[in-house]
Parts: structure tokens; sequence; C-alpha cells
């Protein structure tokens, strides 16, 4: 079963959302080719020589500061695989639109993917709010709803949402990870943290307490994306005697927490979840000057190849040739990650693919794809990861540390980091 049972809350968290994306489906028809009767499957968006997939991200708005990358660098990873032969002999084509992080958009642009564009499936589309308002409507057509880029439990429901598969570990892991590790190596700290104002927030707290317990916490603030200042909640904390403050922040507002923080003379340690900690993005925030000053020692989570990894430096290449050479950081290796474990699953589902096919080929629980800790997909769980390694930014590199968690059975454990080695060209056996 799914590890985690927050399901009343991920209900009405998404109820809103759900009740619209029902109402796009009511008065909606689907294009989607039904499954054929002689049980050959759904090929939609499959022909002799393409597969075509899509996927919702925003370009625009709030977000796209920190994530408009991570599908350019998908982008760059399946023209590399389509000049290496594709899968099975078919290309690649990834068909990427902008819903600026806003889920009246998402609904209008996945409706096109899939009515309109007949694509195969959709991948990695982003964000919490964004993409719970075409949870339903994807189900309810039967669309292929791959490595979600949110770390909410949201996804991992298989009996409710049988099409879809969550790609992040869940803010939950991230959290009782990050509080384990701070009681470990600081046992006597102060432990507060700081949230986003929703799922992402109310989860990884969940985490946090799951380690340490709601006493352990001394103080807890809420932001609002809609708000570009954290002054009265850092404040806050400081007055709190904060020692740690552990974030479920997306990267504009760590930095902005850490900014805030050091314009007071304060000068805690931090402690992120991978949503808001990839050192690149938070010095084009910070500065070059003041950025790695104040982020020495900033403590984060990963899952993802890092620093002088194989994948890493081959994704280094394929950027270069393939991206025009654009900025490298984490959302790079991510989105690379994320287009290499579709390839993989697309590999997996034959060499005549179905909706049906590819679906089962992610619930076999035989993808590796490339963490650093193994795949935990199968029948009864569509959750991605279930630990993450702890990572630290050290002189201006930021690293793996000998530290890794997992969550099983509710509770937060150590264990050993299994990453995935490179063979090859980084390309799935097809």
């Amino acid at each position: 079963m799914s590890q985690h049972i927050p399901a009343r809350r991920r209900i009405a968290a998404l109820a809103g959302a759900s009740a619209l994306a029902l109402g796009l489906a009511a008065c909606s028809t689907p294009s989607a080719a039904p499954a054929e009767e002689d049980g050959g499957g759904d090929a939609t968006g499959v022909t002799d020589t393409t597969v075509t997939i899509g996927t919702h991200t925003p370009l625009t708005g709030p977000a796209a500061a920190g994530y408009s990358s991570i599908s350019a660098a998908a982008s760059a990873y399946f023209d590399y695989l389509n000049d290496n032969g594709g899968v099975h002999g078919r290309s690649i084509e990834f068909i990427v639109k902008d819903d600026g992080y806003n889920p009246a958009n998402t609904q209008t642009v996945v409706r096109e993917l899939v009515q309109q564009d007949g694509v195969f499936a959709i991948v990695n589309g982003l964000g919490t709010a964004t993409h719970g308002s075409v949870l339903d409507f994807l189900n309810q057509n039967g669309v292929p709803d791959l490595f979600v880029a949110s770390g909410s439990t949201a996804w991992n429901q298989p009996e409710e949402y049988p099409w879809t598969f969550g790609y992040n570990a869940d803010y939950i892991v991230e959290g009782a990870a990050l509080a384990q590790y701070a009681a470990d190596e600081h046992p006597d700290a102060t432990v507060c943290v700081l949230g986003q104002d929703d799922d992402f927030g109310d989860e990884f707290i969940e985490g946090v307490e799951l380690a340490i317990g709601a006493d352990g916490i001394a103080d807890i603030q809420r932001y609002s994306v809609s708000t570009q200042d954290v002054t009265a909640q850092i404040g806050a904390m400081q007055a709190a005697g904060c020692e740690i403050n552990m974030l479920a922040t997306i990267n504009g507002f760590t930095a902005l927490a850490v900014g805030t923080a050091a314009q007071l003379g304060w000068f805690p340690m931090w402690f992120s979840s991978s949503s808001g900690a990839d050192y690149p993005t938070l010095v084009g925030y910070l500065g070059e000057e003041m950025g790695p000053k104040l982020l020495q020692g900033f403590t984060g989570t990963n899952y993802a190849p890092m620093a002088d990894d194989d994948w890493v430096a081959l994704f280094r290449t394929v950027n270069d040739e393939y991206n025009g050479g654009a900025a490298f950081d984490g959302n790079t290796i991510y989105g690379m990650s994320v287009a290499y474990l579709f390839a993989e699953a697309l590999a997996a589902a034959g060499e005549d693919p179905t909706r049906e096919s590819l679906v089962a080929a992610v619930a076999s629980g035989d993808l590796k794809g490339n963490g650093i800790l193994p795949l935990s997909f199968g029948e009864d769980d569509h959750a991605a990861y279930l630990g993450v390694g702890i990572t630290k930014v050290d002189q201006g590199v930021q690293d793996y540390i000998d530290a890794s968690y997992a969550v099983e059975g509710g509770a937060v454990t150590a264990v050993e980091p299994q990453p995935v080695a490179l063979t090859g060209k980084g390309l799935p056996a097809s």
C-alpha cells in the first residue's frame, strides 16, 4: 500500500481544483482513442517513427525563474536520445506548454495536449495546485500521467488515480530526513520551520514531526507566494531563538529567507527541501558576491545525481550540445533525469507501446532511473523515492555528505545510498 496516508487532507486540498477538472472532463469530448476492442490497447500519439508526449510547466510567471529550465533540459536529452536512435526506432516529440503556474491555465493547455495534439502521455507536469487541477481529467481519459514534478503525496493514490505516478521524493520524506539529520548531528539545537501556506508546507511539517515530534519544533511560520516579503516571519523566528531553520520553500523564497535574515544580522543554520535547495539557482538570486558567503554550510536534500557523478558529466555534455550551453544547475540534472526515466519506461513498454503497457512498465517495479536510492514504483505504490540523501554546500560546491534517510512504515531510518551507475551512453536498452 501507499506509504503515507494523509488522504483526508489531500482530498480537501485538491477538492477545488478537482471540481474544476471534473467540470472540464464532463463538458469535453476526449479525442484520445479508446482502448481497442481486441485488447491491444491505446496507442494514441504513437506512429511508426514517433512518440508524442507533452507537459505543462511555468515558462512565465512567479515560478518561471526557478523552474523554466527543467523542460528545456528534458527536451535536450530527448534530442540527444533521438540522435542516437530513439526508443525502438521511434523519436520522442516533446510538446512543452506554458501554464504560468496558474491552475486555470494548466487545464487549458493540458486539454490542448490531450484533445488537439493527441499526446501519448503527460510527463513531468509541474506544480501541486496546477497539476492537481488536471488529475481527474487525465485519469478519467486514461492518459498516462507520469513523473509529476511535485513532492505532494497526492500522486501516490494508485486505487483512485491508477494512471498517475510522482517523481519527486515527497515532502513528508524530505521533512523527516532533514529533521532526523538535525536530531542526529545537532541534538540540542532549537528547530523551527518556515513553510509555504499550502500542501507543500503542511506535508513538510508532517515529516518534521514524524522525526522529532510536534514538541520538537519551537516555532512555525508560513508564507504566501503572493507576498514577496518574509520579514515578519524571519523576525519571529529570530525572536523564538531558532538555531536550525527548516524550509519548505521554493528557490526564490529560500533566497528571500536567507537574505532577509542576513539583513537582520542573523545567521542561523538553514535546512531546505530539494524544491528550494539548488545552490546555483540560489546564488543567482542572492548574487555572486554575497550568495556563496550566505550559503556556506547550507543543508538540503536530493535524490538525483550530483557534483562529479558520471551522469552529471554526461548531462553537461548533452547540455552543451543540445541546449545551447545553457546555465547548468540542479534543474538541468532534474529535467534530464526525468527524460531518461521516461525513455527507460517507454523502452520497457515494448516495441509497440500502448498507454496500458507504458503504465504497466512503470508499475512493474523494474525501472532503475538514475537516482541515489532505488525507485519505489510498484502496483500499490506510485511514489518514486521514499528516501533522500543529505547535501551540504562547502566552499561553493554542493554535494552529498555521508547521510541518507528513508521513511518506511511510518518511521524514518538511516539507509545506505545505492546510486545507479551510468552504463553506455546514458541511453535505455531497446
